[in-house]
């Protein structure tokens, strides 16, 4: 497996967030995180992703720090430069030498070879949304964790994410996914972790829109 936790806590100051998170992923597998607002699914990704520490737990990623990619709310491109520059300077920050040919295939994947160019403080959200997409996946990392990755995007983008998503899954990345949207989002996961009150569990995908939860003793809520 390439990711695990075991009784994972978060707390900020007295205040927790989560605790005694059970959960793992393996290789070719979409983890789909599902929760209220609030209920720490974007605290969990920045942990997973080194951005924060656990309170408490253990926890076991199986990868180095650049074989992560992470998609937060954040676009984390610099505004001044173009879509292109960003990628470049992306790829020279973890210590490759940019491949234009890798760069150019990686904006058309994302339709945004006919802006390649233009600074990218110009850029609608989805197009933002898009570059952040294009620059975790420019280094091939391992694992993925996306928090609402489809925010900003229209119908054709979305439809391009899960057709990536599916890619990365059959080439055997582990992929960690954040959404709102279980309705749509729902039949590409593999295994669904429910985060409410301060509690989670895991489930099958089957659970989600009202189908019942499994009894077996690794599911229920802790």
């Amino acid at each position: 497996m390439l990711v695990e936790a075991r009784s994972l806590g978060k707390f900020f100051g007295v205040k927790p967030v989560f605790r005694k998170l059970d959960f793992h992923v393996d290789q070719g597998q979409v983890l789909l995180v599902l929760g209220e607002n609030g209920s720490g699914k974007s605290t969990l990704l920045r942990i997973l992703a080194g951005l924060l520490q656990p309170s408490a737990g253990r926890l076991y990623v199986g990868v180095e720090s650049g074989e992560i990619g992470y998609v937060g709310h954040q676009p984390y491109v610099y505004p001044g430069w173009s879509a292109w520059q960003n990628l470049r300077f992306w790829s020279r920050l973890h210590g490759y030498s940019p491949d234009s040919r890798r760069i150019e295939e990686i904006l058309i994947r994302f339709e945004l070879e006919r802006v390649r160019h233009e600074p990218v403080a110009f850029f609608s959200r989805g197009m933002l949304q898009r570059l952040n997409l294009a620059r975790a996946l420019l280094l091939d990392p391992r694992v993925y964790l996306l928090d609402e990755p489809s925010t900003g995007l229209d119908s054709r983008s979305r439809d391009a994410l899960h057709g990536q998503i599916r890619e990365l899954r059959d080439s055997g990345c582990a992929v960690l996914w954040v959404s709102h949207y279980p309705e749509r989002d729902v039949p590409l996961a593999d295994r669904v972790l429910h985060l409410e009150g301060q509690l989670g569990w895991m489930d099958s995908p089957a659970s989600v829109n009202g189908a019942p939860r499994s009894a077996s003793p690794d599911t229920e809520p802790r």
